[in-house]
Order: structure tokens, then sequence, then C-alpha cells
């Protein structure tokens, strides 16, 4: 998610922290460039010009250019600017209304919005515990009633019965019915789609607002399209009025141009997000946590929040208890990469965290990934359970065998078993280790390894916390000074030339506090 433009920002922004004293000339260079950047990232004209204005109204007044840290400063109104732009406080979906409460989806066809439906449908009702009814008025599209049937069944929501020969008005007025008999507390409003804008959708779309008086209408748009994305909300906004956007394929390679002027633009705030493919792969849309990242600063309180909703307390805690005692398998090792790959596989836990932007480039570069890691998954699967608690059996043929098996190397194989001794062994020096941001956030989730001393004496489960409770997390993760401190030799085992920032040992959750040791080299390279 915004991976170029975060990477031009925090190339531009780091030169002006590198000063001891700034002019006007050196803010008004700088700009230049941000301006330049956010064009290249596909954002509105009027957007750009609005953002880089207010940064230069803030940054040139004389607190900036009197300040010990004049950089930090500009960093900061630059950050403070996006919130604003992207919108500032985020909004949710508003159930404030008498049941069952109506939410239209719109949008074009081919920008996911049927998806979308069964995946709000999904957050709705695990989340918030509502009973939903999903409906599709596309009666135009071959099978899109039965595609929204069968995402149904995979979220477990009810879909209204299909019953042919029916209009888009008579689907959503019989849908508000249904949804009202059956005691519903939200019914969604699955609208027909079009490759282009035109006044037959319009209309529809408009005949369906009046018939259902929707308390939400959502429009789906794709992030990757850009300025057309703008265009299009424009057009649903003036016709039908929308009160919030969902943006699908926010991981892909998108510029961020439609996320940096959508709110700017209609005044409509982005509400969702959608970050991958499957049913539960939604989020909310934070302003600030989008700004942070873009900045490269990470977002804790994220992670924080993905943690809480992937890990297995059980499972964590008894995996903590072996350690504690020295054990550490190789079926713990999957169980550790399984759960980074729950939390969006390195890169995505990397993304979060703050000052590791150089760091997870040069990963990539050396091939540490997540395409390493499913084969190391693979390779462990293709032992014998004796084989895994016990990796000295693993000789010559028995290596042979498994890479066979899981289409690997025994070169790989024998990177997997350094990989695993580098992680056995750093579990008894992190035991030995207190305290740090990562450690505090270890312990919070029962994993061991000695990831460090716990969080506050009193502090509640962040998976229950609401917003302003999560934010006080963040200050108090934050408190300790950064990243725990690197052990002497430093970064164990990474690849040659991958080194993170100075002082900063990233200790990934789910990996068992012991970082990523042992890594001889890429674990995906080529057969041999």
């Amino acid at each position: 998610m915004f991976g170029t433009l975060s990477d031009r920002l925090s190339s531009i922004l780091s030169g002006l922290t590198r000063r001891g004293a700034l002019t006007e000339e050196d803010v008004s260079a700088a700009l230049r460039e941000v301006r330049r950047a956010l064009l290249e990232a596909d954002v509105a004209l009027e957007v750009v010009r609005s953002f880089t204005d207010k940064v230069r109204e803030r940054a040139v007044g004389a607190e900036v250019l009197k300040s010990v840290t004049p950089g930090q400063q500009v960093i900061k109104i630059v950050n403070d600017v996006l919130i604003e732009t992207l919108g500032g406080e985020g909004e949710g979906i508003n159930f404030d209304a008498v049941p069952p409460v109506p939410v239209l989806m719109v949008g074009l066809q081919g920008s996911g919005k049927t998806t979308s439906t069964a995946k709000i449908a999904k957050r709705l009702t695990e989340r918030h515990k509502k009973k939903v009814l999903m409906a599709s008025l596309d009666t135009r599209r071959p099978a899109a009633m039965e595609q929204l049937a069968i995402l149904g069944t995979q979220v477990g929501v009810q879909t209204l019965p299909i019953v042919a020969g029916q209009s888009a008005v008579q689907i959503a007025k019989r849908a508000v019915e249904a949804a009202r008999l059956g005691g519903f507390d939200v019914v969604m409003l699955d609208t027909a789609g079009r490759v282009t804008l035109d006044d037959t959708l319009m209309a529809e779309v408009a005949e369906v607002k009046a018939a259902t008086n929707p308390h939400e209408v959502l429009l789906v748009a794709d992030a990757l399209t850009g300025q057309d994305a703008v265009n299009t909300a424009r057009a649903f906004d003036a016709r039908v009025g929308l009160t919030g956007i969902v943006l699908t394929r926010m991981d892909g390679d998108s510029r961020g141009g439609a996320a940096l002027s959508m709110r700017a633009v209609t005044g409509k705030p982005i509400k969702l997000v959608g970050i991958g493919e499957k049913v539960d792969e939604l989020d909310e849309f934070h302003p600030s946590r989008v700004a942070n990242r873009i900045l490269g600063m990470g977002d804790i309180v994220s992670l924080v929040e993905k943690a809480a909703q992937t890990i297995d307390a059980e499972q964590a805690q008894a995996t903590a208890q072996r350690m504690a005692k020295g054990q550490f398998d190789l079926s713990d090792m999957r169980a550790q990469l399984q759960q980074m790959e729950k939390m969006g596989g390195i890169g995505g836990v990397m993304g979060m965290l703050p000052g590791m932007k150089q760091a997870q480039s040069q990963l990539a570069s050396a091939g540490v990934g997540d395409k390493m890691f499913k084969s190391m998954i693979a390779a462990i699967d293709s032992m014998t359970p004796a084989e895994r608690k016990n990796p000295d059996l693993l000789k010559n043929s028995r290596k042979k065998r498994i890479a066979a098996g899981s289409g690997t190397t025994a070169e790989q194989i024998n990177k997997l078993l350094k990989m695993h001794r580098g992680m056995a062994d750093a579990m008894k020096m992190m035991a030995k280790q207190k305290g740090g941001m990562l450690g505090k956030l270890g312990s919070m989730f029962g994993l061991g390894g000695g990831m460090g001393a716990g969080l506050p004496a009193g502090m509640p489960d962040p998976s229950k916390m609401d917003p302003a409770q999560l934010a006080e997390l963040q200050k108090q993760l934050g408190a300790g000074g950064g990243l725990p401190s690197m052990p002497p030799g430093g970064f164990p085992g990474l690849p040659k030339g991958v080194t993170p920032p100075a002082g900063m040992m990233p200790r990934l959750p789910g990996l068992g506090g012991g970082g990523l040791p042992g890594l001889g080299g890429p674990f995906g390279g080529k057969k041999k």
C-alpha cells in the first residue's frame, strides 16, 4: 500500500532531517519534490496544490526555522496535513437507525462490489454481532445473484432467495420486507454495475434508493484506477448522494492517488479498504495510521489489533511454556511461520514497524520473503513427526526425500535447519533480555522466547479496546525508546548486506521473539 509514494516522500523528508537548520529555500525545494511525487502518484492537481500550500504556510513559520530540530518539525507538519487530507478522524458504517438498516452498495462493474458486500456482511456479523441479510439486485450480469449466494454460504450470512423475473426495485423492496419480518439488523443491497457510467445505471440506482431509503450509500471503487475512481465518486454522489467509500485492491501496486484525492474532492469519508481477495481481508480506514505508514513511521496500533485477532492465545501460551523449558522443535517453528503468514507475512508486519523501511527492501532484494517461508513450511510438512521433534535425525538420504516431497532442494533443507538452530539458540539468549517495545507486545500475547517484560499492570485485552485505549497503548509501547537493542554481533544470520536501522533489532511477532536468525541466504532460490 502506497509503496512508491512512501519511498519518495521518505527520501525527500529524510534530506531535511540531516540539516542543522532550514531556510525558506530548503523548504520550497523539498515541497517541489513533494509536489512532483504526489502528481506521479495520480493525486488530483487541486489536492496537490492545497496540500503543498498548507505545508508551506505552516513550515515557513518562525517556529520551524528556529526550532532545534527543524527537519523533524517539517515532517510533523507534513504528517498533520496528510491526516487532514485523508479525512482527519476515521469513520465506520453508521447503524444509528431503526433496524433493519438498509445499506446500498453502488459502483462500476469490476470494482469488487459483490465481494465487498460479502466482506462487509462477514465483518458486521463477527465483529458487531449484527444479523445481516444480503440481496443481489443485479438482474443483468449472468450469475450475479448466484455469486452472492455462494459468497453468503462462505461467510455464513443469509441471502435473499432468488425469484426470476423481478426488477431491481422489486427485489430491493422484497429484501427490506424480508429483513423486517426476519428480525435482521442490517440488509445489504448489492446493485448492478456497468463498465462505464451511463444514465440507465444511475436511474436504476436512484429508483432503488427512493424505494428503500438506505441509511448508508457506499461506493465501491477500485484504487488502481486512480483519478477515474475520483470521477466515478463525483458522478455517483451528484446523482444518488454517497455517505461513504470502500476502496478495493489497496494491497496492489496502487500509487495512492485515489485514496489521497477521494476525501478532499468529494467530501465523503473512506470507511473501509479491501486489502486482498479473501473474505476476511477488509480493514477500517484510519487516516492517522495511513499517514504514518506513508511517511515510514509504522503503525503499531494496527499491528496490535492484527495480533489480537489472529494469535491463538492457548497455542501461544503452550509454545511459550515449551520455550521457557528450552524446547523448540521444527513443529514449533512451523507454527511461528504460519502465525507470521496470518499477520500479513514478513512484509506486512515490517511495514507496520517504525524505521524498518530500509531493512524491508533489503530483505526483499535478498530473497527473504513470504515465498521463502511457504517453502519452509512445505519442507517441514514433508517430515515425519519424529524428524520434526528431533532434527538430528535428518541425514542426507532423509533430506533428499523431504526435498523431493516439498519441491525444494537439499541445500534449502540445510538452510532451514540452520535457521532452526539459530532460532533455538536465540530463544535462550532472548530469555535474558528484558523490556523493549516488541518485548512488551510479545509477552502481552503469550509469545514465548523471552520477549521481555509485559505491558504495564492493568492493561486490558487489546481486542476489546476502543480507539482511545489503543492510541494510549501505542504511546506506552513507544515509551521504551524504540525497538530492543541489537545483541552483540549484530543481526544474527541475515543475508549479507541486510542491515536493520542502527540500534534496532526487530523481534517479529509470531517468530518467538528471535527475529530471523540463521538465514544464510534466500531459501526460495532456484532448484539445481
